[in-house]
């Protein structure tokens, strides 16, 4: 006789859907290490290609506005025309911009390679996303996947700074493209047989106008934030794309209640765990990313590390977000998945506000390991419980716009969140380089710990849910 234990618990995940997870999981990380890989050897390949120095940001800025801009769009297109066509399509575009990035030899041809990448990353990460959580059904198992994927995708931004600085150390940066393509060519291989989905029969409209105008709304909003950081907020190069932002965002608006077929269905947006689910992602991806940025700094600029040793130290973080991953979904399971966006933002800001005290001693050193350690954890626990959150209650024909959704919060956050604290830094350099990257990681910490308090107090979890928030 069957236990209604045994009735309960799900089966134990198949082989093909095993190594289907392993290829998606595997494309993600490669994606989320290219957000990264290139910021040490910036440097090296201006020298190499040509680059004049104050242009070198657009070998970072190129890639943030493609992958952000068309995220939205191409997570639309997964659910129109197949998720798992648009992630094969978008590998091989990864690998042949890629191919063409790591032979460059002139700046015109790096900066189209990075444009190339980053609508690549656009088109795999939705896809690859929406496979995931329509491989396994709403419970446990897809919060354990979903939190490998979030440890894996947060990790891969540090663990991109850790492998450029020893390929540009080592062999040369043109490998930090080649790797894509090797990884590139594995997927190919074998993604056609080990990775399915279930389509649909219907064929919806795609809804081309909205489409443009949040593609140009993102990429307006990021390149206005990316100018903040270079020319400071009162610049025409700052305000006016941002203001432009803004009115692309309500003419999408309006465009999109008009719409037979919006791309972004309003009611889906109305849904309080799509819209604070992510908003928290947004944050949560800002906030720690950003603070690489500002501990790279710290640890050469002011403890006089190399560029590898500074990656290297970076890596405890990155050790710390596998493991925030890996216990998220207990986390979920204890306290819902609102409550985990909730307690991890929380732990996150009061563990990154006493970096903000660090100083010019060797001894900062430990203090900075620890802190940035369990500020991971709690980082990668915010991110899962945001991503269940958002794609949680929603039906399958749904879930490409709705980790759409979640993969714009996340690269939005990772592009704007640099140049956020790049702008906090500059208001306050007069005062040196120490005080400004004090001022900004304390910056960091209120900015998550708000974001954790509001959402508390928005977002109340009924007394005993659990497991989907």
């Amino acid at each position: 006789m069957t236990s209604t234990t045994s009735l309960s618990r799900p089966a134990p995940p198949d082989i093909r859907q095993r190594l289907a997870t392993a290829v998606l999981l595997t494309a993600n990380f490669t994606l989320a290490v290219d957000f990264s890989i290139l910021n040490v050897a910036l440097p090296r390949i201006g020298a190499e290609v040509g680059f004049a120095t104050e242009h070198l940001q657009w070998i970072i800025t190129s890639f943030a506005l493609c992958a952000a801009g068309f995220t939205l769009f191409f997570g639309r297109v997964a659910d129109l025309f197949g998720r798992k066509r648009l992630f094969l399509a978008g590998i091989a575009l990864l690998g042949a911009s890629s191919l063409a990035g790591g032979l460059a030899q002139e700046p015109a041809l790096l900066i189209a390679a990075r444009i190339a990448q980053g609508i690549a990353t656009a088109m795999v990460t939705p896809a690859a996303l929406s496979l995931l959580t329509t491989t396994f059904a709403e419970g446990p198992q897809r919060s354990r996947v979903l939190g490998l994927n979030g440890a894996l995708m947060a990790a891969g931004f540090t663990a991109g700074a850790v492998l450029g600085g020893v390929l540009a150390g080592t062999v040369s940066w043109r490998w930090a493209f080649f790797v894509n393509v090797i990884v590139a060519i594995l997927v190919l291989v074998i993604a056609p047989t080990a990775v399915r989905e279930r389509r649909s029969d219907e064929r919806p409209r795609l809804d081309v106008a909205g489409a443009i105008l949040v593609t140009l709304a993102l990429v307006a909003l990021v390149f206005g934030i990316s100018n903040a950081g270079e020319s400071g907020w009162a610049d025409p190069s700052t305000w006016l794309p941002l203001a432009g932002a803004a009115i692309l965002v309500v003419v999408f608006g309006v465009v999109e209640s008009r719409a037979r077929e919006p791309l972004v269905p309003l009611e889906l947006l109305r849904r309080r765990n799509v819209a604070w689910g992510n908003i928290a992602g947004l944050i949560a991806f800002a906030t720690e990313t950003s603070l690489v940025f500002l501990l790279t700094l710290y640890l050469q600029e002011i403890l006089g590390h190399s560029a590898l040793d500074a990656g290297l130290t970076l890596g405890v973080l990155g050790v710390g977000t596998v493991i925030g991953g890996l216990i998220a979904p207990r986390v979920i399971a204890r306290i819902g998945s609102r409550g985990a966006i909730v307690l991890g933002l929380l732990v996150q800001a009061a563990v990154t506000a006493p970096l903000a005290l660090l100083g010019t001693a060797a001894g900062s050193l430990p203090a900075l390991l620890s802190l940035t350690f369990v500020g991971g954890i709690a980082n990668l626990v915010a991110i899962v419980g945001y991503v269940v959150t958002a794609t949680g209650s929603l039906p399958a024909d749904r879930q490409g716009l709705a980790t759409g959704l979640v993969t714009l919060s996340q690269q939005v956050g990772i592009a704007l969140g640099t140049p956020v604290m790049a702008a906090l830094v500059a208001s306050r350099l007069a005062e040196g380089l120490l005080p400004a990257l004090q001022y900004a990681i304390a910056g960091s910490a209120v900015i998550a710990g708000v974001a954790g308090a509001v959402l508390a107090v928005a977002h109340r979890q009924p007394a005993g849910a659990v497991g989907h928030g």
